[in-house]
């Protein structure tokens, strides 16, 4: 087969809404530990990790029976 030379499109240029791009700012602002976003990696040392499971942590936490009591009334309110 003779070597065909490709075409292809210049790529996008990219913009602010682009995890790329708002991870390159975020981490020029402050550490990937203080601000979170989930559609940009975070990375981090073990210790940085478990940090932020401990912050997790000690936020509020429902019991499971009283979390199935909420889904029931919501399901009830939207039925109505």
């Amino acid at each position: 087969m003779p070597n065909k030379p490709y075409i292809t499109k210049d790529p996008a240029p990219l913009t602010v809404s682009e995890p790329a791009v708002a991870y390159e700012s975020a981490s020029a602002e402050t550490s990937s530990s203080d601000r979170w976003n989930p559609n940009v990696p975070f990375h981090g040392t073990q210790e940085e990790w478990w940090d932020h499971f401990h912050q997790i942590e000690q936020g509020s936490f429902y019991p499971v029976s009283e979390v199935h009591q909420r889904i029931l009334q919501w399901i009830d309110t939207q039925e109505k």
